[in-house]
């Protein structure tokens, strides 16, 4: 199994914020309008086009420091340590974190888990740009089971860190339980149970624990009831962990550590110039949508996350329709990818419109969208479905919002005023 997984973060939310690493977005128009993380992924780097409604790429950003090293506080091959003494730290000197390994994350995460025999052993070390993880293939006796940890940096107290905890909807991630709690350090833990495949075609359980401290450390430990999390058929019922396995591993200490020890990377901007400007309110857009849908249509249910994404399910009476919309502020550095043979309004607006079957897996869905972009780069993009949820089967023949209702509402002033 690679290590890189779970490319589309909108699908799953949860996908950059829980998965090893989030894999890389393409500016295909298929991404650029059906969530291309958050979902994650959701996070996410708002400058990439691939971004409509998820999460998307931890940024690895290391942090100088006292450090201990999976292996305990002793010296030795697997022990070492590289602290700095109180008044090194005092004065500001700048210590340089010890690298560590993916050979000691993979002994790290083998020690954690219960007696077993391990196999297909792979681990990326703290000076890999695609960010430290283990992945070992466990088994306990009762069948093999892949087992990986992702370990990542987010912003303290930034949206990115409270949506890599928030459970997933059931509209887009289906799951059969999901919690999230305060640890007493201030830490939140999300403990997940859904499946690989949204549409369930093979039954891949995958069980997850999140774990984001007040630091911004983050880790995310996943299994399978396979020996891979695709490609390999299911090899037990449910994957070998317990939630409360899966929250001592993930609540490990030699996994903070690990994080501490990811070098800060030379050219990094400074926080100041990275600041992106606000984002659309999620739940604005969420209402602002809700106001703009004709009155003969029902909303059965609604929801947002916490910037610039949003969506409604609709029903006319003839079978439910997902609908959902992205608002984003200026996006020109990506128009060319966008919007290369698109109409252009008189006011400079730029409309591209498609028709396309959905792609997640729900035999006969049809996607429409309306994708534009004003003359300033604020982008509006909506998309409308046959049925209720993408990974679902159609409901209906087609959306239940027509091209030109899509085109009117994503061309409706009261967008700018959100953005």
């Amino acid at each position: 199994m690679s290590l890189d997984q779970h490319s589309d973060p909108f699908e799953e939310r949860l996908s950059a914020a829980l998965h090893d690493t989030g894999g890389a977005f393409e500016a295909d128009r298929g991404a650029l309008t059906d969530g291309g993380r958050t979902r994650g992924r959701r996070m996410r780097m708002r400058r990439r086009a691939a971004v409509l409604g998820g999460a998307a790429g931890i940024a690895l950003v290391g942090v100088g420091g006292a450090l201990l090293l999976p292996g305990g506080g002793g010296s030795g091959e697997d022990g070492r340590t590289s602290a700095a003494s109180g008044a090194e730290v005092a004065a500001g000197t700048r210590v340089t974190p010890t690298l560590v390994s993916g050979e000691e994350l993979i002994r790290t995460l083998k020690g954690l888990l219960p007696d077993g025999e391990f196999s297909g052993e792979q681990g990326r070390g703290t000076e890999s740009d695609l960010g430290p993880s283990a992945h070992v293939v466990y088994d306990d006796g009762k069948g093999p089971a892949a087992v990986s940890v992702g370990l990542y940096r987010v912003e303290p107290g930034s949206s990115q860190a409270r949506e890599a905890t928030r459970c997933p909807d059931q509209v887009f991630t289906p799951h059969d339980s999901c919690a999230t709690s305060t640890l007493a350090d201030g830490s939140k833990l999300m403990l997940f149970k859904g499946y690989e495949y949204p549409d369930r075609h093979v039954d891949t359980r995958w069980w997850n624990a999140v774990l984001v401290t007040p630091q911004g450390q983050q880790v995310s430990v996943s299994e399978w009831n396979s020996a891979a999390e695709k490609d390999a058929p299911v090899s037990r019922p449910a994957p070998p962990l317990s939630a409360a396995q899966l929250k001592e591993i993930a609540t490990a200490p030699q996994w903070r550590a690990a994080v501490d020890a990811v070098p800060e990377r030379a050219g990094k901007p400074s926080a100041a110039s990275s600041t992106p400007p606000p984002s659309a309110d999620g739940p604005a857009v969420r209402e602002t949508l809700a106001g703009l849908v004709p009155d003969r249509l029902e909303v059965v249910s609604k929801g947002s996350q916490e910037e610039e994404y949003a969506y409604l399910v609709l029903d006319d009476g003839g079978g439910k329709s997902f609908v959902q919309i992205n608002v984003q502020r200026d996006m020109r550095d990506v128009a060319h990818q966008l919007y290369g043979s698109a109409e252009t309004l008189d006011d400079g607006t730029q409309v591209a419109t498609q028709q396309e079957p959905g792609e997640k897996g729900g035999a006969g869905v049809v996607m429409w969208t309306v994708d534009t972009m004003r003359a300033d780069g604020r982008r509006v993009v909506i998309s409308a479905f046959n049925t209720g949820a993408q990974h679902e089967d159609a409901t209906r023949d087609a959306p239940a919002l027509s091209m030109k209702e899509l085109r009117t509402i994503a061309l409706s002033p009261r967008w700018d005023d959100l953005i």
